[in-house]
């Protein structure tokens, strides 16, 4: 039986809000879009007309996929994060909303130094550096990560954005001491794997088999890559830069402290809109 495309979205809403999906308006919306080869203002244009029984196969094959589990990101290769529109695969984490308090964080600091570098460090798909670059004109950006495929969907989202002159993907590891080459920077924003080790396998479904266990696992205590960076990329912070960490649920306190003792002051936690500690940040002295 024929169905409209509105009708094919109400009901691919209502299958995702059964299934326990919180965003299922957005999830829905995105995959009718995708599955149908329509734009979102396509979409409502077109809303009271039938859709072909091939687009609407296309979206019902996508939605058994996605009730399995598997990330509409995924599906669909892209997600938006702070306004951009950004290329994504399952090399890289997918950009959560949270994760924008970080970016607003350090945004606050860097539209204040004028020109200036800033690091981001694990970046995954570039989503917390490229928001930086898109909103502080006068800021070069570096893009750190260490896996070879992150580092393609990084070159993607930078020409994708059209940002390819202030912005630069490099391969590094966030838990060895950075090259001398690289320079100084005035802010260092850092997302990294935070998941304790044995906590990976009880993470839900759509992360723990579909998102990469690299950019997850931090370690036994989830601190491995909060120890590295205060301990070695502190050198590569100019006196007075600042270090912005995006940190896990019950993780502020001990990464505060270990900021601390690597003589970082000015040290604040910033929550996100769900009131949970979500950002710990902090300026580097000159003497420890």
């Amino acid at each position: 039986m024929a169905i409209t495309y509105n009708d094919l979205y109400l009901d691919v809403r209502r299958q995702l809000r059964e299934s326990g999906v919180e965003a299922s308006t957005l999830e829905a919306r995105e995959l009718v879009c995708f599955g149908t080869g329509k734009s979102r203002e396509e979409l409502q244009r077109d809303s009271r007309l039938y859709a072909s029984p091939e687009r609407e196969e296309q979206v019902r094959r996508l939605v058994e996929r996605r009730m399995a589990g598997e990330p509409v990101a995924y599906l669909i290769g892209e997600w938006e994060f702070y306004g951009l529109p950004l290329d994504i695969s399952q090399d890289v984490l997918i950009p959560r909303s949270d994760t924008e308090v970080l970016a607003e964080q350090a945004l606050a600091y860097i539209r204040q130094l004028g020109e200036c570098r800033v690091l981001d460090l694990c970046a995954g798909s570039g989503c917390v550096g490229l928001a930086i670059a898109s909103q502080a004109p006068q800021a070069r950006v570096i893009l750190g990560e260490i896996d070879d495929s992150a580092l393609k969907i990084c070159r993607q989202n930078i020409r994708r954005n059209g940002l390819s002159s202030r912005v630069m993907p490099i391969q590094t590891n966030a838990l060895e001491k950075p090259p001398r080459s690289l320079g100084e920077f005035q802010c260092i924003v850092c997302n990294p794997p935070y998941i304790p080790t044995g906590d990976i396998s009880g993470l839900e479904v759509s992360v723990r088999d579909y998102e990469p266990h690299l950019a997850l696992d931090g370690g036994k205590d989830g601190l491995n890559f909060y120890r590295a960076v205060t301990g070695h990329w502190r050198e590569s912070l100019v006196p007075g830069g600042r270090l912005y960490f995006e940190v896990g649920i019950g993780q502020a306190d001990p990464v505060l402290r270990l900021m601390r003792s690597q003589g970082f002051g000015d040290l604040q936690v910033i929550k996100d809109h769900h009131k949970i500690p979500r950002v710990v940040l902090g300026a580097l002295c000159q003497e420890i």
